[in-house]
């Protein structure tokens, strides 16, 4: 992928985006049909019968009027659900974003050309971000080639909230702010942010118009870091971005309130390009084992990570790397596709720069100091203390599994992402001894400004293949059985998603098309079932698979009783990142893992066994 970006070729980065097909709406009978599927695992027969009876008097009333609204509202945009999924799922959420909405990932450049190294974090540095900045300007100039399945274009509206992006906190709801324009739309901000010890800095990363070179941002970073030694650590003012968004939202107006020159280096920080953390931590541990990195990633140092950024790249001590991005702008596929084509380059040049060492005559970086009152001590010391409580808290294990990968499942004609996702539908049930309501990413990027769907794992199909391979008087001949029409009932489900034939999305606009019109809340969405089987954000596995690269992420679980789980597969390995909360004190991210390992084990040899 790396080197087809670099092509010359014809296709610009953006040409499609207006040749893209609009966002369909399912129908009414469609959804409702797929939601009662969706919630049979997780009731009784009773329980069911009233949710059937719930839904057709939804169907027969109020949702079929809601949803003629929808169809209404779907006339005038492209994308009916893109300003309502935005605000729920993102910019009206309280929550602090940093540890509970944010997605990281342990960078994966360790695996080939730059194992861990004591004395490497700057150069390393340097060299990273001269590769991003060539990433940067392939979108700023649109060279890169629109992205595509098979030979269906997908949307690349999200890649311009990559760089130059960042969301602010409101008091109610908070805002993105995007500085980004191509070329032709006008000038780009082209500065970068560093933080160390507490401290911000900035610096163009443009020189005469054109990128610095390795050895130039060398001499930045170093002056940054020797200052940062020889003087006293910050205030830390960037902890701030970790708090819960109301607060934050007050606090950032009192720091606006007390000295207008606040506001201009909010401006600074928000505009630039990325932000880039100089992290004292030493987190590798092995190429097996990336829990530390993971940690580190998700819930490290807060007054060197400003957590609205759309990119905050982490530089840590021995020379490792990692990212914490906030989800707002965009989803992580766009990192990802990032990161693989930094990682590709690195490959490719064996991690090394190989151009001038010449350094031209630049401006020194520039500090930015806040004016800070009792008050805003106070409130990054708030802050800073809620944060870590929170991360302690916080239970992340990310290892790879060894046994087998892509290749192996291929050879048995099963899909790689069906094979992981019934393994750990499989793992949880023997964990806790009953069925565990999943969302799984579906992308519906092939249409116009699409992000994704939730397609819905624990199918009755899963939970039945589960039961049998939890009972020991079954047949080997009825496992293989179940678990093809698992396999079978899984492959659908996503495809169905993809293709915008989904219902949480659908239902998500019938709720808000209801609350708009003074509606009382219907019936369908305070059911003890729709809550149960994950629906209003309440999965208890949230997962998603990261690709089939060298790229990993992780983030927080969804609810307090459920885990993260992410994951990359690769021909012979799959990496799986499991959080969890410690103060849940059934749930353990761990013992997850090792029964996820099992389940796995289980699953080749039931399809070997079996010569599927």
């Amino acid at each position: 992928m790396a080197s087809h970006l670099l092509e010359p070729q014809h296709e610009r980065t953006f040409q499609y985006q207006r040749s893209l097909p609009a966002l369909p709406v399912p129908t009414l009978e469609g959804s409702l049909s797929k939601y009662l599927d969706a919630v049979r695992p997780f009731s009784t027969d009773e329980e069911f019968q009233t949710t059937v009876d719930i839904v057709r008097m939804f169907q027969e009333g109020l949702g079929k009027e809601l949803h003629q609204k929808l169809l209404q509202r779907a006339k005038t945009r492209r994308n009916w659900l893109e300003e309502w999924w935005l605000d729920t799922a993102y910019l009206e959420v309280r929550i602090p974003s940093q540890l509970h909405v944010n997605f990281v990932g342990p960078a994966p450049y360790l695996e080939h050309c730059w194992p861990p190294g004591e004395g490497t974090q700057l150069e390393r540095a340097s060299v990273n971000i001269w590769h991003t900045l060539q990433y940067w300007n392939l979108i700023y100039k649109e060279k890169m080639v629109p992205q595509k399945a098979g030979k269906m274009v997908l949307d690349m509206d999200q890649f311009r909230r990559l760089f130059c992006t960042c969301k602010v906190p409101g008091v109610k709801k908070d805002t993105i702010y995007n500085y980004f324009k191509t070329e032709r739309e006008g000038r780009c901000p082209s500065h970068l942010v560093v933080m160390c010890h507490g401290r911000i800095f900035t610096f163009d990363a443009l020189c005469d118009g054109e990128i610095l070179t390795p050895p130039e941002l060398l001499r930045q970073l170093s002056y940054v870091k020797e200052r940062c030694e020889r003087q006293p650590a910050g205030d830390g003012v960037a902890a701030l971005t970790s708090d819960e968004r109301t607060r934050w939202a007050k606090a950032r107006d009192h720091l606006i309130r007390i000295d207008p020159h606040n506001e201009s280096i909010l401006e600074t920080i928000q505009s630039s390009l990325f932000l880039i953390s100089l992290d004292d931590a030493k987190p590798y541990s092995s190429a097996e084992n990336y829990t530390n990195l993971a940690v580190e990633a998700l819930t490290g140092d807060p007054t060197i990570r400003w957590g609205d950024k759309s990119y905050n790249s982490l530089v840590f001590a021995d020379g490792t790397f990692g990212a914490n991005c906030d989800h707002a702008p965009y989803d992580a596929m766009v990192l990802v596709s990032m990161c693989w084509y930094v990682d590709q380059q690195l490959k490719a040049t064996e991690g090394k720069w190989k151009g001038s060492d010449r350094v031209r005559p630049m401006p020194l970086p520039e500090e930015l100091v806040f004016t800070v009152d009792q008050k805003v001590l106070s409130d990054i010391s708030h802050a800073k203390l809620q944060y870590i409580e929170t991360a302690q808290d916080l239970q992340i294990v990310c290892h790879a599994f060894t046994g087998f990968g892509k290749s192996e499942i291929k050879k048995k004609n099963l899909h790689p992402d069906t094979f992981v996702q019934l393994a750990m539908q499989l793992s949880y049930c023997r964990m806790h001894k009953k069925a565990g309501s999943c969302y799984e990413t579906a992308m519906t990027r092939r249409f116009y400004h699409g992000r994704t769907e939730t397609m819905r794992p624990c199918t009755s199909e899963a939970v039945s293949w589960c039961k049998a391979m939890m009972d020991p008087t079954r047949e080997i001949h009825d496992k293989r059985k179940a678990m093809l029409q698992a396999f079978n009932k899984h492959n659908k489900l996503m495809t169905e998603g993809q293709e915008g034939n989904g219902f949480d999305r659908h239902l998500l606009g019938l709720y808000l098309l209801a609350k708009e019109a003074g509606h009382p809340t219907p019936a369908l969405y305070t059911d003890p079932l729709y809550a149960k089987s994950g629906g209003g954000g309440n999965f208890v596995l949230s997962s998603s698979m990261v690709g089939y690269t060298s790229v990993m992420g992780a983030a927080a679980p969804m609810v307090h009783h459920g885990y993260g789980f992410f994951y990359r597969i690769n021909d012979d390995r799959i990496v799986i990142a499991i959080t969890a909360w410690k103060s849940y004190r059934q749930t353990d991210a761990a013992t997850l893992f090792n029964n996820f390992s099992n389940s796995m084990h289980d699953m080749f040899h039931l399809a070997t066994t079996s010569q599927l």
